[in-house]
């Protein structure tokens, strides 16, 4: 007799269904686990034969072989402890087939037969519904992250001896159900905020556009200008996550063991230092993993002093910032991950950082200013939709003792959230934003009228913009146009977008 129990092995930001087959014969007692399994699965003898045990249940006395199939996948995780499990109680027929079958199972065993919490699980659920079946058994901590999957049924389990009652219907679980308030609700607000920062009226209508559109934008000025506040403020003005989006950040933050049972509700701001490495940023490893890049998508990846990073790290962005996703090939498997995020970028102005400040004489060289400068590579500028000059603010208007009714950054918010309703009703697909528009959906949805044409073909031709920074900066306007309740681009909108590239 064979057993089977389905399972997942998230792969990438998807995954596969493994069957767990069991076979028992007589023979000396052994177990054996066979199916391309890494460490973790080999020691997993170990954890479920005490857990069994330890449960009160029977350990059957023959020669046990575990099969994950398919037989060439790899196979990473303790997650399969629980299907293993239960494959063995089924071919030694404590359990029936006819009692897990339809069903999908899913956690780590401890000694003493508790279930404990793993990673991937809204992968594993997600990838569970999506291939038909309509029940999934997990730790019970990891329901709750589960949960934001509708269409299938999720029991939460704390140990092997309570699910082993429920399929056997003795004490029956009752499958989660998803908590009725607003699981969207609004978390109190970090600071800083627009109001927080002194003067830089252009940078903040800068930031008030990159919100509304998802525009990439790069800072430059002198050193405590405020381009590091600036580029947190940011993280404000962001519109709540949408459902879809929701699902997406938590599947990345729980695929790459950043979170178990929790729930991302807000956009991601990850702000890595300028010496980490490559992988770290781009994804991958020996068991490849998403990278910030990805742990950044739906929301913002902030590097501050962007000369500083690596050349190497630098070039590597080109084509996620194209593509919005990332592709990690290695030796042992290609996986793919989502990267659809907000770049925003600080430098200063050459290595001493006051070239062209009013306030204190550059001490760098030309050579050394060019040389600073060049660390960026003209296809990686090119890929940035937005560049602002941050200049120093004057001492005597950085105290200001005035109180507003209506802040900065509320009229922001208001502005912007009617900008985010306008690009939904408008596309109605995949599209979101502004900043995602293809060529061809340029045409359809941000058409420009004869004089509106010449004025950005005479720009684009003295500033002598690549095919990318000409359509940018109809993207730009259509953004400006937005944010101003204007159902066409016009004349001054594409005047204000063409500020943004200098």
């Amino acid at each position: 007799m064979v057993s089977r129990i389905i399972t997942v092995a998230p792969v990438g930001f998807d995954g596969f269904i493994v069957e767990v087959e069991a076979d028992a014969t007589k023979s000396l007692p052994s177990l054996q686990i066979v199916g391309l399994g890494n460490k973790a699965i080999d020691e997993a003898k170990e954890r479920v034969r005490s857990a069994i045990t330890n449960s009160y249940l029977e350990f059957p006395k023959k020669r046990i072989t575990i099969n994950l199939a398919p037989a060439e996948l790899p196979k990473d995780g303790a997650h399969y402890d629980l299907p293993i499990s239960l494959a063995i109680l089924c071919v030694s027929g404590q359990l029936l087939q006819s009692e897990i079958d339809e069903s999908v199972f899913a956690g780590e065993l401890a000694l003493d037969g508790s279930i404990r919490p793993i990673k991937g699980a809204i992968n594993i659920t997600q990838l569970a519904k999506q291939s038909g079946y309509k029940k999934i058994f997990l730790p019970y901590q990891n329901v709750n992250q589960a949960g934001l999957v509708e269409g299938i049924d999720i029991y939460g389990v704390s140990s092997i001896k309570q699910l082993f009652l429920h399929l056997k219907k003795e004490v029956l679980i009752t499958p989660y159900a998803q908590p009725t308030e607003n699981m969207n609700k609004e978390a109190p607000i970090s600071p800083p905020i627009l109001d927080d920062v002194k003067g830089q009226e252009q940078a903040k209508r800068a930031l008030i556009i990159a919100a509304a559109g998802h525009h990439n934008i790069l800072l430059s000025g002198t050193p405590g200008a405020g381009k590091t506040m600036l580029a947190k403020a940011l993280s404000n003005l962001l519109p709540e996550l949408t459902k879809e989006e929701q699902i997406a950040a938590t599947k990345i933050h729980s695929v790459a063991g950043k979170i178990t049972g929790e729930i991302i509700t807000k956009r991601p701001f990850r702000s890595p230092h300028h010496t980490a490495s490559v992988v770290s940023i781009i994804g991958g490893g020996g068991r490849p993993k998403p990278g910030e890049i990805s742990l950044a998508h739906t929301g913002v990846l902030f590097l501050d002093e962007f000369p500083e990073y690596s050349r190497s790290i630098l070039e590597s962005l080109r084509q996620p910032l194209e593509d919005k996703k990332i592709d990690v090939s290695r030796a042992n498997g290609h996986v793919t991950y989502p990267a659809d995020f907000m770049l925003i970028a600080t430098m200063n102005p050459c290595p001493c950082g006051y070239y062209g400040s009013t306030i204190k004489e550059c001490s760098c060289t030309s050579t050394q200013i060019l040389s600073y400068q060049k660390r960026l590579s003209g296809p990686l500028i090119d890929r940035i939709d937005m560049f602002i000059s941050v200049s120093q603010v004057p001492s005597e208007s950085l105290i200001n003792t005035s109180s507003l009714c209506v802040t900065q950054h509320t009229k922001a918010l208001e502005s912007i959230k009617r900008a985010n309703i306008i690009q939904n009703n408008r596309y109605c697909s995949s599209t979101l934003y502004n900043s995602s528009l293809s060529n061809q959906e340029i045409n359809k949805y941000a058409a420009l009228t004869n004089d509106v044409r010449k004025l950005l073909v005479s720009a684009a031709n003295r500033l002598k913009l690549s095919s990318r920074g000409y359509f940018k900066i109809i993207r730009i306007a259509r953004t400006i146009a937005d944010l101003a309740g204007e159902e066409n681009i016009k004349y001054e909108h594409i005047s204000e977008a063409l500020q943004y590239r200098g």
